[in-house]
């Protein structure tokens, strides 16, 4: 921490680590090692927009949105992944998307899973008929997998985010 503040003293570096602590922007962990609590990016939140046909864009500046609070439900159990391949077409998850994965989160029927089947990794629709299990794609050229020997899953998709420019 001293040279990333730029210090020379212990004590100096412990005065700012303790006031970062204090306002909520570094936290602990369970072993002890300090992480960051946001590393948010907070954008107006100008309204709505209608998708079909052209109506008046609201001009007034509502709020702010936080993209990791608005995508993210819990920090300490998500991850990123990005997509590769397209048998989650038909979702509209296409290839390089970003997917954030929600660990330790049971997965109900039509929910996008993210889990190992029989040693190879798919994210694909999770269905559940009494103890069967079956990962559907959302393209029609993927036949449904059903798990031979083993099926662990590794968590629920939650949101996907698309980048359309550089």
């Amino acid at each position: 921490m001293l040279p990333l503040f730029g210090l020379k003293a212990r004590s100096a570096a412990e005065y700012w680590i303790k006031k970062l602590l204090q306002k909520g922007v570094l936290e602990k962990d369970a072993k002890g090692f300090l992480k960051p609590v946001h590393l948010s990016l907070n954008l107006p939140f100008a309204g709505n927009i209608a998708a079909g046909f052209p109506s008046p864009a609201e001009e007034e500046l509502r709020d702010k949105i936080s993209f990791d609070e608005y995508l993210i439900n819990h920090s300490t159990s998500s991850f990123v992944l990005s997509v590769t391949g397209d048998s989650m077409i038909g979702e509209g998850i296409k290839e390089k998307d970003l997917v954030i994965v929600e660990r330790g989160r049971e997965p109900k029927n039509g929910d996008i899973i993210l889990a190992e089947v029989d040693g190879n990794w798919t994210m694909k629709y999770f269905r559940k008929k009494g103890r069967k299990v079956t990962l559907e794609a959302a393209n029609p050229k993927y036949p449904p997998i059903s798990p031979q020997t083993e099926l662990r899953i590794a968590g629920v998709i939650t949101a996907v985010i698309r980048k359309y420019h550089k």
